[in-house]
């Protein structure tokens, strides 16, 4: 009463949390996780990251090891984790499926942490799906996260049953929720599911409009892709005027009423042209088995390096690109790739390095670090840093090769080391750990060459030391999670 403050009347207790069957972790990866998610390490005052690994970026790669063995997370380093999980969006999938429910229980009760309610299915344990009582209860009344996962898991199980579960209340769900709902689709898209995908042409968020015209364009046999192919078609042809093979292009002079409904966009972005832009997104939406017909049972290859009439080759080239990777055509990816060891200026294909990352995500995870593995022996680190994202991690034996014989005559040629950091940082993490002893002689610092960055070496030694540091110690997280 002296203080002016009078005791707060108690609410009542949350429910408990929910079980959660999995394994607990192994004392010390416990310990490990800790230690990576307590990491506030500073940068030294001279800017340098020294020879110490970066705990921080680790991360990722042991959520990513703990979820594929199961373990559940410790519930004292939950808070935390969520803590890591709202600072950087990219450990959000990871770290929710390692949360798993109680992270959803602790999400509900602290504002700063609502995002996992809303970010990703992956701390969601589902019902089974065998049982329509429990499935229909969650999906009327579960959180966000939860009825994702679940439609994710009755689409694995039955796609038309799926599919059925999402007409029950797709008229009263908000647009960004169909976005998220429409986007499950993707696994067993099938025929059966063409009609509801027409009918979502006709929604009202235009994110939804052109999700579904991008999954009915990957359905061949749909009348979709049909009426897109026979607009692309009537647009691009064999020219047979002259002498040689080559394709003819006469972009739409109108978007039409039928064409905006089927997801063209009419007004193009600043500095695009209508009827390009237009040609675009037709071409894009066109299944590319019509382009092997239309030219004469060509294979892609030599399609794509037929001489295009008018400069529309680049136009061209890009929509192509566009529609291999929404339909996952490998044979088209590889065309219009071409060689790693041609020139971008030399291919068919495009030519940024954006263009061929999507391209290349295409291709087996084999042929990808390949490819990658020869462009870099070809072209150096440069402008591959995108091309490695893309490649599966650890790098296959090649793959990790050409970066670090790349890097190695980087450093012999007196680059300046920090052009090359971003790569390094890439090595650290998805490098082969068992390279490390491989790279050992590397940490060595170099004589200074003549016409060298000043301090270079010193700079390149500390650089490999850390890389062999890093490669060490995901070696010893690797086993720690066994």
């Amino acid at each position: 009463r002296r203080a002016g403050l009078l005791p707060a009347v108690p609410g009542a207790r949350p429910a408990p949390a929910p079980h959660d069957p999995r394994p607990h972790l192994p004392e010390a990866a416990r310990h490990r996780l800790a230690q990576l998610l307590a990491d506030r390490a500073a940068p030294t005052a001279s800017g340098r990251r020294g020879a110490a690994p970066d705990l921080t970026e680790l991360i990722p790669q042991w959520l990513a090891t703990a979820n594929r063995r199961g373990f559940r997370a410790p519930a004292d380093l939950v808070p935390p984790l969520l803590d890591a999980a709202r600072a950087r969006t990219d450990l959000r999938p990871q770290a929710l499926a390692f949360a798993g429910p109680l992270g959803l229980w602790l999400a509900a009760l602290n504002p700063e942490w609502r995002f996992a309610l809303r970010g990703g299915a992956g701390g969601s344990l589902v019902p089974d799906t065998g049982d329509p009582e429990a499935v229909g209860r969650l999906w009327e009344e579960g959180l966000f996260a939860e009825r994702v996962a679940l439609l994710d898991a009755v689409r694995m199980r039955d796609p038309a049953a799926a599919l059925a579960l999402l007409t029950t209340t797709w008229s009263t769900e908000r647009a960004e929720d169909r976005l998220m709902f429409l986007d499950s689709l993707r696994n067993g898209l099938g025929a059966e599911d063409e009609e509801f995908l027409e009918q979502a042409l006709a929604d009202r968020s235009r994110n939804v409009r052109a999700t579904a015209a991008e999954l009915l364009s990957a359905l061949p046999a749909s009348a979709f892709a049909g009426r897109m192919a026979a607009r692309a078609t009537s647009c691009v042809n064999p020219d047979r005027t002259g002498a040689g093979a080559s394709i003819a292009v006469e972009a739409p002079h109108e978007c039409d009423a039928g064409m905006q409904r089927d997801g063209v966009v009419a007004v193009p972005p600043t500095g695009r042209g209508e009827r390009s832009w237009w040609l675009g997104q037709l071409v894009e939406a066109t299944p590319l088995g019509v382009w092997r017909e239309r030219f004469g049972g060509r294979p892609a290859a030599e399609i794509v390096a037929l001489p295009v009439a008018d400069d529309w080759a680049g136009e061209l080239h890009a929509a192509w690109c566009r529609a291999a990777v929404r339909q996952r055509h490998p044979e088209w990816a590889r065309a219009l790739l071409g060689e790693p060891s041609a020139p971008p200026a030399g291919t068919p294909g495009p030519t940024s390095i954006a263009e061929r990352s999507k391209l290349l995500a295409v291709l087996s995870e084999a042929e990808r670090a390949d490819w990658v593995a020869a462009f870099i022996a070809a072209h150096g680190l440069s402008e591959a840093f995108q091309l490695l994202g893309v490649c599966t991690v650890p790098w296959t034996g090649p793959l990790g090769r050409a970066v670090v014989d790349a890097l190695d005559i980087a450093r012999d040629g007196g680059s300046y080391p920090w052009s090359f950091s971003g790569v390094m940082g890439l090595a650290e993490r998805c490098l082969d750990p068992a390279e490390a002893d491989r790279l050992e002689v590397l940490t060595a610092t170099p004589d200074e060459q003549e016409g060298a960055s000043p301090g270079a070496g010193g700079y390149w030694s500390e650089a490999f030391q850390r890389l062999v540091s890093t490669l060490r110690l995901r070696a010893a997280m690797e086993a720690e999670l066994t």
